[in-house]
């Protein structure tokens, strides 16, 4: 069964497996909210093309258990480095969107690189988009705090309010479908509200600028320039100035969602990436 059991408590965590056993290998780790359906237009042309592609649903997440505990950020980075002992993956392409690069992220310094090759940081919210002593232009934390009041409030209007910047649907080249983004925003719904409450309240204080420093290894990071929930110049082009050996993409009116708008784009690059690095 595709299930594998966390290395933290024990909780059974949904995963996918898609291509050849023998293809280079792609880890997916997902944005709040979010199951691995949100790869859809990454893992299956990758897979088809001959790629070995894996993903998870994280704890309190679409087909994984309900539980309580275990959102601080060195348990969901012990489940992202659970799952590649599960499968005895090794030279592993590791690819976070959102907050799922900061388990990234962590999965990296708390673990090391042994069994990751390279990895891709993707509108990433690294190293944190919030004010703090060594970061003074970031986002006051309070504003970050009402969000995650509206969010408690009244989630469903929260995910269904928030989808046009998400996507950054206002600007050109982010064409998609009334029913796509419908569809996304319902399956926002696959997260527990415990699930999504605490991952909100890790990103008031995500400062991982001290890590990124240390990562030992090729890392791509891709952002637009119109991304509302990680903006551009307190993330991603934070990010890729902290990494040691970096390469940024800087995809031009690319909201939050660039999965889905630049889809064929992140394929290519993420290609690209992999066969150089």
């Amino acid at each position: 069964m595709p299930y594998f059991e966390s290395p933290v408590d024990g909780a059974r965590l949904h995963f996918v497996d898609y291509g050849p056993a023998t293809g280079q290998v792609v880890v997916f780790v997902n944005s709040s909210y979010f199951g691995t359906e949100m790869w859809e237009y990454q893992m299956l042309p990758l897979a088809e093309e001959g790629y070995r592609c894996v993903g998870f649903d994280r704890r309190g997440h679409g087909r994984s258990d309900d539980v309580w505990g275990g959102f601080d950020l060195d348990s969901l980075a012990d489940d992202v480095d659970g799952l590649l002992r599960h499968l005895d993956l090794s030279d592993v392409t590791l690819v976070g969107h959102s907050l799922g690069a900061a388990e990234v992220a962590r999965c990296l310094t708390r673990h090391g690189a042994g069994r990751v090759a390279r990895a891709a940081l993707v509108a990433g919210m690294t190293p944190g988009p919030a004010r703090s002593a060594d970061h003074p232009g970031g986002v006051d934390p309070e504003l970050i705090r009402a969000g995650n009041d509206t969010f408690r409030r009244d989630r469903s209007a929260f995910f269904a309010d928030g989808a046009r910047a998400f996507f950054a649907l206002d600007l050109p080249g982010n064409a998609l479908s009334p029913a796509y983004v419908q569809t996304m925003v319902e399956r926002c719904h696959g997260a527990t509200a415990r699930a999504g409450a605490a991952l909100g309240d890790l990103v008031v204080a995500l400062n991982l600028a001290p890590e990124l420093a240390k990562l030992d290894l090729p890392v791509l990071v891709v952002h637009g320039t119109h991304d509302a929930s990680a903006p551009l110049g307190l993330t991603g082009r934070r990010a890729a100035e902290l990494l040691p050996d970096s390469t940024l993409k800087i995809y031009e009116n690319a909201g939050h969602g660039l999965f889905a708008t630049h889809a064929e784009q992140l394929n290519a690059d993420l290609r690209e990436f992999m066969a150089r690095a």
